[in-house]
């Protein structure tokens, strides 16, 4: 299991009611047409960026009850009230992927997360009706938090793409630099910059994961094995000490067995 940007989520499993699987299909397409944009394809960066403003035209008539092209999607918004906002969300921060390659800060990349991840959780939280704040930010810590595993675990492949979301400032911090990211070559200032990152990471998880008791039933159960699949990740992150290089983690079978064991004791 990789943490995937769209799938922070169950994506209309055999665990979501029936009735909600329809509009979470819709969204779900939705954002990975988008994702796709950015980050496929052999596109230049205007052409790219083109799309996603045409895709932000689509959300505009869409909020205006007007024709479109995404008719499942405006069904969604119409009939559970959903923000467009919060597409508009995904729509920005798959402009910035286009545009942008390194963060100086954390709280940058957190920004980030906000408009990448965050708002596909705060959207099925209100599929199921419930969006006290109390719920949102739990949510919020959540995809956040699967959304850094991500990137933590794929240091690698993202630098291939030239992309770098390790922050400056931490890079600083802990006396490593893009040279060193390039190589792989793994010492001791790595393995504490990496530590560090995923610990943030496990925080964030750990402090939302009570959501998946208050949601309780079948979607509660399987948010509770989302969350065990992250923490899978940071753990054999941790394991290898950092070195994503040579062993980028994964999910086999032995792991969805622990998974499942953590999450029913979550």
């Amino acid at each position: 299991m990789g943490v995937d940007h769209y799938e922070n989520f169950p994506v209309a499993s055999l665990l979501l009611p029936a009735a909600l699987r329809p509009p979470v299909q819709a969204i779900y397409r939705f954002a990975r047409h988008a994702d796709d944009i950015a980050d496929e394809g052999d596109d230049d960066a205007p052409t790219r960026l083109a799309k996603l403003a045409a895709l932000g035209r689509q959300l505009d008539a869409i909020e205006a009850g007007a024709p479109n092209d995404w008719p499942l999607l405006a069904q969604a918004v119409e009939a559970h009230r959903l923000p467009v906002s919060l597409l508009r969300d995904l729509l920005s921060a798959f402009s910035q992927d286009v545009e942008v390659t390194r963060y100086d800060s954390y709280a940058s990349l957190l920004d980030y997360c906000r408009r990448s991840a965050n708002p596909i959780g705060r959207l099925l939280l209100c599929l199921f009706g419930r969006q006290s704040s109390g719920l949102l930010s739990q949510s919020d810590a959540i995809c956040s938090g699967l959304q850094l595993v991500n990137f933590w675990q794929d240091i690698a492949i993202d630098w291939a793409k030239g992309r770098v979301y390790l922050p400056r400032e931490e890079l600083a911090r802990f006396g490593v630099d893009e040279a060193q990211i390039a190589s792989g070559a793994m010492n001791e200032p790595w393995s504490n910059l990496v530590s560090a990152q995923v610990e943030r990471a496990r925080a964030m998880l750990l402090s939302g994961a009570p959501l998946g008791q208050t949601l309780g039933g079948r979607i509660g159960w399987e948010l509770r094995l989302v969350v065990q699949g992250g923490l899978r990740i940071a753990e054999k992150i941790d394991a290898a000490r950092g070195d994503v290089y040579r062993h980028r983690p994964i999910l086999g079978k032995a792991d969805w067995a622990v998974m499942a064991a953590r999450a029913l004791r979550m």
